[in-house]
């Protein structure tokens, strides 16, 4: 089964294509990064809601969709373990006053119209004509002929946003002074509009008192973030700091890793056991490690600790993968990959090559 190590997990390759698809990107290989990396964070935090003894306790959202039991456990190993600082009404402030260009009502436009069938285009032209000259019969004539039922009120729209109407019919509106029919009627796919804007009202900039709330929870919501990055980051840290932490099964259950090398690093009584190990498997390699470790000052099974930690602490997630696969199926990968890994690091010398020339 082909595996991959992301940041301290090893993940099985079904498991990662299964999950691309949630994470579209430019490339597969970005789309294959993406899932993997979602798989290890997704497994480190539902196996510390394991250690917290967590269980879940779904919750709805607004829309009234219910977390399923792994959204859950992760919004509440966040709620237990994180707890950022609100933001004081001193940086609320500073964050309003650093960004003047913000927090502004919408602008706003009040506008009158009337609606006559798409088959009515020689009676919009003339009713334009007569409002031209009888602006004050607006209102009458939209009662009386309005195909629209804003036609009851005299064909008044009501406050507008820049938005709510169709392009056509609010670019017309938006050229026309306040209080003036605009001077031809407009096409749309609704039918034949005359149009009368008759306000328009500025955008204003909102008091910070406004929305000292709405900054407070933007600051809140944005430090709750940066927070559990910071979180997810440590976990990782230390993930990887163990190697392989865990390994995803198949069916995405948490399992114990194939190989992990924390233990021998935290644990001398464990590296101890390699050197007799090595004499037994690979005596030439255990020569080398002895060199290494005499010229070194140091003894082997410190020196063991010491190569395997600077591996730990520099490998990428490729190295540990092509670790890994390298350990696959041995009776004891854990010495297997210690095995590997001194093999690399302590190669042994390049042997000197001799080139004949045979003079002219």
């Amino acid at each position: 089964m082909e595996v991959f190590v992301i940041d301290g997990v090893e993940i099985p390759e079904k498991l990662i294509r299964d999950e691309m698809p949630n994470h579209p990107a430019p490339t597969q290989a970005e789309a294959h990064r993406r899932a993997a990396r979602a798989l290890a964070v997704k497994a480190l935090l539902l196996r510390r809601a394991g250690e917290l003894g967590l269980t879940p306790e779904p919750e709805a959202d607004d829309s009234g969709r219910l977390e399923t039991g792994e959204e859950a456990l992760v919004r509440q190993v966040f709620a237990r373990e994180l707890t950022p600082a609100s933001p004081t009404d001193d940086e609320c402030r500073r964050f309003f006053d650093a960004r003047p260009d913000n927090f502004f009502t919408p602008e706003l436009y009040e506008a009158s119209h009337i609606l006559l069938p798409e088959t009515a285009r020689d009676v919009a032209f003339d009713l334009v004509r007569q409002l031209l000259a009888e602006p004050g019969a607006f209102a009458g004539l939209a009662r009386g002929m309005s195909h629209c039922p804003s036609g009851e009120v005299g064909g008044s729209l009501g406050q507008l946003q820049i938005g709510d109407l169709v392009a056509e019919v609010e670019d017309a509106l938006l050229s026309t002074p306040a209080g003036a029919i605009y001077p031809e009627p407009i096409a749309s796919r609704f039918g034949w509009h005359i149009v009368r804007l008759d306000r328009r009202v500025a955008r204003q900039r909102l008091p910070f008192e406004a929305v000292h709330e709405r900054i407070r929870m933007h600051l809140e919501s944005r430090a709750w973030v940066a927070a559990s990055a910071r979180y997810v980051e440590s976990l990782l840290d230390t993930a990887k700091s163990d190697g392989v932490a865990f390994r995803l099964g198949e069916a995405g259950d948490i399992e114990a890793p194939s190989l992990s090398l924390g233990t021998l690093v935290g644990d001398p009584r464990i590296a101890a056991r390699i050197e007799p190990w090595l004499a037994a498997v690979d005596p030439e390699l255990l020569s080398r490690v002895s060199t290494s470790a005499a010229s070194q000052g140091r003894t082997v099974p410190d020196l063991v600790r010491h190569e395997v930690r600077d591996f730990l602490d520099h490998a990428d997630d490729e190295a540990f993968t092509q670790l890994v696969s390298a350990a696959q199926g041995a009776e004891d990968p854990m010495r297997a990959g210690v095995r590997c890994i001194l093999k690399t690091r302590l190669a042994p010398p390049a042997k000197k090559s001799f080139t004949l020339i045979k003079k002219a």
